[in-house]
C-alpha cells in the first residue's frame, strides 16, 4: 500500500538525517515534532483502523496521506542533497586537485573559511520555513479527516471488528517454521495423476506430445510436479528437464534451459540454431521426458519443437497451457483439468487451512460456504486457505470473509481469481502490502534471490525498526509470511535450510501490476506514457529497451525528479534524478557511466551493477563516494575494484559485494570514540582480496555477518594476513568463506568464532586434523570443503565433534579412507561428495544418522558409488524410507558399468531401488 510506504519511508528518513553519524542539516524543532506527530496518527490510522475495508472513501483517504507524506520527505530529501552537493562542491573548488585530504573529513563539524561558498550553492536548494509550514498544513488537514473518518466509523454497526494482525517478533533463524511444508499439494486430481503416469510409462514407443489444459491456478503445474516428481518417471527416464514458459518468451533462453545450461556458459556468438542442433544431439538416440509450463503460443512450440527427436523409445512431452485451443495442435491425447467439487474444494482448504488438524465443529458451515464461493478453483482456495490459516478462528470472523468473497465475485475467468486474489491482498496487515506489490518489480517466471529482495525492500524504507532485530531480520520475516499465505512460492533452498529463491505465481504478480498502477506504486515502462516521469519507481524491462526506444527512456528518464527507485538495462549518467535512491543496472556498464552514478546521486541508498564483468583493467572508485550520505548496498559484479581509504567513513554502509575488491588500510582512529569509527550496520562483506585483518581493520568491522576473503599468489606472506583476528574480533559472524590460490598455510594463522554457522573453505593446503578445531566449533551447521590439498589421504573425526553440522559439502580432495560413525555426524541431513576420485568409500554407518535425508554424489569412485548402493539397501531393508541416495556419473559407459557389476553381485540383488538413483550428467 502506497500510504504505509509512504509514511514509515518519511519518518527512516528523518531519522537518519536526525541521527546521521556525519551529517548536520538544521530544521526547525517544532516544525519535525509537527511532522511527526502527524505521522504517528496516520501511520496508526492504516495499521490499525482499515481493516481491509476498502470503500472509495478509505481508497481516498489513503491516497492523501500518501501525497503529504511524499511531498514532505521530497522537500526535506531535497534540502539535504541540496546540501550535500554544496558542500562537494566547494570543497572540490576549495582544495588543489592533486591534494589527498578526505573531502568529508569534517561534515558534521561547522564550515569555517568556505561557509559563505557553501551558503551561496546551497540557498536554492536549501529547506525554508514556509515550505515546511505548507507541508505540515497539508499533513494537518488530511489528518482531520482521518479523525473524522474515524468517528464516524466508530458509530457505526457495519463496519469490521477490530482484530490485531500478527506482528512480526519471530526471529529470522526461527520463522523458518511458518512456512508450509507441504509438497506440491494436489487434491481431485489423483485418477488424473495415475493416467499421467500410464501414458508417460506406456508401451508407445513414438514420441507422444501431452498437453495438460485448464485456467490459470487450475492445477496444471501441480499435476505435473507431481508425476515429474514420481519415483516410476525418475527411473523410466534417461533425461528429463522442466522448461517454463512466460508471455514474452525468448527462444534462446529456452534452449539455454532446456540444456541445463547459464548464458555465461555459452559463448554470446552462437546461434539459436547451433543451440538447437546441441539440444537435438544431447536428446538424440535416450528416452527423455521435457515438460514445457505454462506455454502460450504455437510460435514459441514450433520454433522449439523441431530440436526434440523421435527416437522411437518411448520419448515424451508434457506441455500445460490455458489456451484450450492450442492443445488441439498437439493431437487428441488431452488432459483438460475442471474445478474441483464440493468435497475435493473442502478437503483442499482444510489441508491449507488446518495442515493435519481438523477443522472446529464451530467453522465448518461457515467454512464450506467460502469455499463454495471459490467456485472449485484450487488457486483461489489456495491464497484464500493462506489468509484464513494466519487470521483469527471465530464465527465473526470468517462470516465476514464469506460476506465480502460473496460481494467481489464477477463472472470473468482471470478477472473473477484476481477478484479473489485482491481479497487477500485487501486483508493483508498494513506492513507487508507495500512487499508483496514490490514483487511485480520482477519479470514473469523470474527467479528471485532471497537476499537481494531483502535488500531492496530495505533501502526502499518499507520496513519500520524495532530494537530487537535487524531491519533484515524483520524483512525476512514478513517474506516468510507471505509465503505461509501462499503469496509468495518458495523455489529453492540454502544449504543452511533457508529460502534462498522465491518467485511469485503469474496471476498474483498481475495483481501486483493492477494495484500498483492504480495506487502509482511504481510503474513498469512499456511505452512513454504520459506522467512516467513522475513516478517513483521505474522499472525498464529489456523488452522494450529496443535501439529506437533508448533515447527516448533516457530523455523521459532525466526528467523523473523525484523517482526513488529505477530498475533498468540502461546504463547512462541520469544527473537530474537527484534524490534517487535505488538503481539497479541490468546490463554490462562503462566505467565512467559506474564513476557519474557514484559522483552524481549522492542521495543513493542501493546501487547494483548486476552483469559479471572479467577485466583486466582496476576500477579506482572516487573518493567522493563518501559524500553518498545514506548508501546502504554496493554490488558490482566485476573483478579488480579498487576502494578509496574513505570508505571506512561511510558509516552507514550494511552490504559490500564486489567481486575483487581491495580494501585499503584502514586510517589510525587515534583518539576517536569507538562509534565513531566502527561500521555498525555493516552486515555483509564479500569478495576481499588479500586484505590484512588487522586489529584496527576488525573493530571497524564487528558486527560483519556474512565475510569473504581472497588471497592468492600475488598477495604478501600468509604471515603478514593477520588472520588469527577474525576469530578474536568478530564475534557475530554468521557465513565465513575464505578462498586461496597457489598459497600455503593461510588456513593454519585462520582462527574461527564461536557463532560461526557456515563455513566455506577452498583452495587451502591443509591437513585432515586441522579440522577437528572446526569439528568444536559450537553452532557450525554448513560446511564446505573444495580443492583442499590434505598431506594426509584418512579422515577420523573425534567424538564430540560436529554437534549441529546439518549440510557437508565435500569436493575434489584426495581423501582415501574416512573414517566415521553416525556419532561423529549425529544431526546430518545433507552429504555431497563431488569428484572424490580416490574414496574406497563412505563409511556404511553413516547410513544410521536418523536426521540424513539425501546422499549425493557425483563423479567418484566405483568404489564409493557402490558402498552408497548398499546403504541405500540396508537403510530401505530397516524401513528407512525417509533416505534418499543419488548417484551421478560422468558418462554413461560408467553408468553400464556400475549397473552392470550390480546385477552381479550377490550381495545386491536389485540395484534399482526406490531409495536410489543412478544417472549421468545432465540427465
Amino acid at each position: 500500500m502506497a500510504a504505509y510506504a509512504a509514511l514509515v519511508s518519511l519518518i527512516t528518513t528523518m531519522d537518519q538525517i536526525q541521527k546521521h553519524p556525519r551529517l548536520s542539516i538544521s530544521f526547525d524543532t517544532n516544525q519535525m515534532e509537527s511532522i511527526g506527530a502527524n505521522v504517528g496518527l496516520l501511520l496508526d490510522f492504516v495499521e490499525n483502523d482499515t481493516h481491509g475495508v476498502i470503500s472509495t472513501q478509505v481508497e481516498v483517504l489513503e491516497s492523501q496521506i500518501a501525497s503529504a507524506a511524499n511531498a514532505a520527505e521530497d522537500l526535506i530529501e531535497s534540502h539535504a542533497v541540496g546540501q550535500i552537493q554544496a558542500m562537494k562542491d566547494a570543497k572540490r573548488k576549495i582544495i588543489k586537485p592533486m591534494n589527498s585530504m578526505r573531502l568529508l573529513c569534517c561534515l558534521k563539524k561547522a564550515v569555517t573559511a568556505e561557509s559563505d561558498l557553501v551558503e551561496d550553492q546551497i540557498h536554492g536548494g536549501s529547506i525554508s520555513v514556509v515550505d515546511l509550514q505548507t507541508v505540515i498544513e497539508d499533513m494537518d488537514s488530511v489528518t482531520k479527516k482521518v479523525m473524522a473518518f474515524k468517528e464516524e466509523s466508530g458509530s457505526r454497526d457495519d463496519m469490521q471488528p477490530t482484530y490485531s494482525m500478527p506482528t512480526a517478533t519471530t526471529t529470522a533463524s526461527s520463522s523458518t517454521t511458518l512456512i508450509t511444508t507441504d509438497k506440491n499439494t494436489m487434491v481431485g486430481f489423483d485418477q488424473q495423476l495415475i493416467q499421467l503416469l500410464d501414458t508417460l510409462t506406456g508401451q508407445q514407443s513414438n514420441r507422444q506430445i501431452i498437453p495438460i489444459v485448464g485456467m490459470g491456478g487450475i492445477g496444471k503445474t501441480t499435476l505435473a510436479k507431481n508425476a515429474y516428481g514420481h519415483s516410476l518417471i525418475v527411473h523410466h527416464f534417461d533425461i528429463r528437464t522442466w522448461v517454463t514458459i512466460s508471455q514474452k518468451y525468448n527462444v534462446k533462453q529456452l534452449l539455454l534451459q532446456l540444456l541445463s545450461e547459464k548464458h555465461s556458459q555459452i559463448d554470446n556468438g552462437i546461434d539459436e540454431q547451433l543451440l538447437g542442433e546441441k539440444l537435438y544431439k544431447r536428446l538424440w538416440g535416450r528416452r527423455y521426458l521435457i515438460v514445457i509450463d505454462d506455454i502460450w503460443s504455437i510460435e514459441a512450440w514450433d520454433k522449439v519443437s523441431r530440436f526434440f527427436p523421435d527416437n522411437d523409445n518411448g520419448c515424451r512431452i508434457v506441455v500445460t497451457t490455458r489456451i484450450s485451443n492450442m492443445a488441439t495442435h498437439f493431437g487428441s491425447l488431452l488432459f483438460e483439468l475442471s474445478f474441483l467439487d464440493e468435497n475435493q474444494s473442502w478437503k483442499l482448504f482444510c489441508k491449507k487451512v488446518f495442515r493435519h488438524a481438523l477443522c472446529p465443529s464451530k467453522l465448518e458451515d461457515i467454512g464450506k460456504e467460502i469455499v463454495k464461493k471459490c467456485k472449485g478453483l484450487p488457486l483461489s482456495i489456495s491464497v484464500i486457505g493462506g489468509l484464513l490459516r494466519r487470521s483469527h478462528m471465530t464465527q465473526e470472523y470468517w462470516k465476514y470473509i464469506a460476506k465480502d468473497l460473496i460481494s467481489i465475485l464477477n463472472f470473468g475467468n482471470d478477472e473473477n481469481c484476481l477478484s479473489i486474489l485482491s481479497l487477500s491482498y485487501n486483508y493483508l496487515p498494513a506492513h507487508l502490502k507495500p512487499c508483496f506489490l514490490y514483487m511485480g518489480n520482477f519479470p514473469e517466471d523470474h527467479e528471485i534471490r532471497v537476499s537481494q529482495l531483502i535488500k531492496l525492500w530495505v533501502a526502499e524504507g518499507f520496513i519500520k525498526s524495532n530494537d530487537s532485530q535487524s531491519l533484515e531480520e524483520i524483512a525476512r520475516v514478513y517474506l516468510y509470511d507471505l509465503i505461509d499465505r501462499n503469496l509468495i512460492l518458495k523455489h529453492n533452498l540454502g544449504s543452511d535450510g533457508r529460502i534462498k529463491i522465491c518467485k511469485i505465481h503469474d496471476l498474483l504478480r498481475e495483481l501486483c501490476l493492477k494495484v500498483a498502477q492504480k495506487d502509482e506504486f511504481f510503474c513498469v515502462m512499456e511505452d512513454i506514457q504520459r506522467g512516467i516521469e513522475r513516478g517513483r519507481r521505474i522499472v525498464c524491462n529489456e523488452e522494450f529497451l529496443q535501439a529506437e526506444n533508448e533515447s527516448r527512456v533516457i530523455d523521459t528518464l532525466q526528467l523523473a525528479s523525484v523517482t526513488r527507485s529505477l530498475v533498468t538495462s540502461i546504463d547512462s549518467r541520469l544527473s537530474n534524478n537527484r534524490l534517487l535512491r535505488i538503481m539497479t543496472i541490468n546490463n554490462e556498464f562503462e566505467d565512467n557511466y559506474l564513476h557519474g552514478h557514484l559522483v552524481d546521486q549522492v542521495n543513493m541508498r542501493y546501487i547494483a551493477y548486476n552483469k559479471f564483468i572479467t577485466s583486466s583493467d582496476t576500477i579506482n572508485l572516487p573518493s567522493s563516494i563518501s559524500f553518498l550520505w545514506n548508501l546502504q548496498t554496493i554490488i558490482i559484479r566485476k573483478n579488480k575494484i579498487k576502494a578509496p581509504s574513505e570508505i571506512w567513513e561511510m558509516r552507514q554502509l550494511r552490504h559490500v559485494d564486489i567481486w575483487g575488491l581491495h580494501l585499503p588500510e584502514p586510517p589510525q582512529s587515534g583518539d576517536q570514540k569507538e562509534d565513531e569509527i566502527v561500521l555498525q550496520n555493516l552486515q555483509t562483506l564479500k569478495r576481499v582480496e588479500n586484505f590484512v585483518w588487522s586489529e584496527e581493520a576488525c573493530k571497524r568491522v564487528v558486527n560483519v555477518r556474512k565475510l569473504q576473503i581472497v588471497y592468492d599468489r600475488h598477495s604478501k606472506r600468509s604471515n603478514d594476513y593477520s588472520l588469527y583476528n577474525i576469530g578474536k574480533y568478530l564475534h557475530k559472524l554468521e557465513s565465513l568463506t575464505c578462498f586461496s590460490y597457489g598459497l600455503d598455510n593461510v588456513l593454519q594463522k585462520l582462527t574461527f568464532p564461536s557463532s560461526l554457522k557456515k563455513l566455506h573453505l577452498q583452495g587451502y593446503k591443509a591437513d585432515w586434523k586441522d579440522l577437528r578445531v572446526i569439528g568444536l566449533l559450537p553452532n557450525l551447521e554448513v560446511l564446505k570443503l573444495k580443492y583442499l590439498s590434505a598431506g594426509e589421504r584418512v579422515w577420523s573425526p573425534v567424538e564430540g565433534g560436529f554437534i549441529r553440522l546439518k549440510f557437508l559439502f565435500i569436493r575434489s580432495i584426495d581423501l582415501v579412507n574416512w573414517n566415521a560413525d553416525s556419532s561423529h555426524f549425529p544431526v546430518l541431513e545433507k552429504l555431497f561428495l563431488i569428484g572424490m576420485f580416490e574414496l574406497e568409500e563412505i563409511p556404511l554407518d553413516i547410513g544410521e544418522i536418523p536426521t540424513l535425508g539425501l546422499i549425493q554424489l557425483v563423479w567418484c569412485s566405483e568404489s564409493a558409488a557402490i558402498s552408497a548402493m548398499e546403504i541405500a539397501e540396508e537403510q530401505e531393508n530397516a524401513g528407512n524410507d525417509g533416505l534418499q541416495v543419488r548417484v551421478v556419473f560422468r558418462v554413461k559407459r560408467d553408468l553400464d558399468n556400475f549397473q552392470e557389476k550390480m546385477k552381479q553381485s550377490e550381495d545386491i540383488t536389485n540395484f534399482t531401488r526406490n531409495n536410489f538413483q543412478a544417472v549421468t550428467f545432465k540427465a
